[in-house]
């Protein structure tokens, strides 16, 4: 098993954990603030189940259905999953503005705070473990859930801190108002994560930084004269694959055998760029510049 697929299946079960005890809890004393932190648990819950399967259908090889194989599920799931916490978000938003106009009591603190503590301990042990998967892997997927589990981190710290102003002070209004930071927080958050999967799944163009090394690659292969030019440069990128498209031109006098060559090792050379991905590279190989053509037949 891959080990982002692991990462998904542990933090399944901390959640699962974490759902039972903050939810009893919860329940129990009428804490807005512990209440929406259990039904954030649990939104993590049905979150990693569906990354899950989306990193398990993601690695499947392309097929006479998908011929380009899934790889788009990964952003698919990245804006689930900013979705699914923009309205759990929205929904703590309306329990803590339904406690002050009711104006409900807190009560249990001190079982509260002993969930609140244990939570942060497993949740914070949980973030470094996926934030290290989502380095090693760069997996948007696992990236996304570290993000998930950090903002629990975050918003578990301030009901903490609440519950302990709570204990002191005996002013109850400080746990819906902590309720409204939290969600305005968790979707504050969730944008920016559901901007990316927006933008991967419309096929958005690698970042400049990266574009430029392959057009780098390119330009050595000019530099060596083994290419005349090159143009209708295209590329974009779904979850951990990425695809390259290029026209290369060739003096009409080189045979089809060294065209191919030299396409192959351009296309190692781009494929090196990006060692930790899956890099799909096609290459046009021109006896001639029909940039004009392709520009035309592309409505630039």
């Amino acid at each position: 098993m891959r080990i982002e697929k692991k990462a998904t299946v542990i933090s399944t079960s901390v959640a699962s954990l974490l759902v039972l005890i903050k939810m009893v809890i919860g329940i129990m004393s009428g804490s807005i603030a512990v209440l929406a932190s259990a039904i954030d648990s649990f939104l993590d819950v049905a979150v990693s189940v569906f990354n899950f399967f989306a990193l398990h259908n993601a690695e499947k090889a392309p097929d006479e259905q998908f011929n380009f194989g899934r790889s788009k599920l990964e952003p698919l799931a990245a804006v689930i999953e900013g979705t699914i916490i923009s309205i759990s978000g929205v929904f703590i938003l309306y329990q803590a503005l339904s406690k002050i106009w009711h104006g409900q009591t807190t009560t249990h603190l001190e079982e509260s705070i002993g969930v609140m503590l244990v939570s942060i301990v497993i949740t914070a042990a949980l973030v470094a473990f996926l934030q290290y998967v989502a380095k090693k892997t760069k997996n948007m997927v696992i990236r996304a859930d570290a993000l998930h589990y950090k903002t629990d981190l975050f918003s578990n710290g301030a009901v903490l801190f609440a519950l302990g102003l709570i204990s002191v002070t005996g002013e109850d209004l400080i746990d819906p108002i902590l309720g409204i930071a939290i969600a305005g927080y968790m979707v504050y958050s969730a944008y920016p994560l559901i901007k990316e999967g927006i933008l991967m799944l419309l096929d958005v163009a690698l970042e400049d930084e990266e574009v430029l090394k392959i057009r780098e690659v390119l330009q050595a292969r000019l530099d060596a004269k083994d290419i005349s030019d090159y143009h209708y440069l295209q590329t974009r990128h779904a979850g951990s694959v990425v695809f390259v498209s290029v026209h290369v031109v060739f003096n009409i006098s080189v045979s089809l055998y060294d065209a191919h060559r030299v396409s192959d090792k351009i296309e190692l050379a781009i494929k090196r760029l990006f060692p930790d991905k899956s890099v799909e590279t096609i290459i046009h190989m021109d006896p001639y510049d029909d940039s004009e053509v392709n520009e035309l037949e592309a409505g630039i």
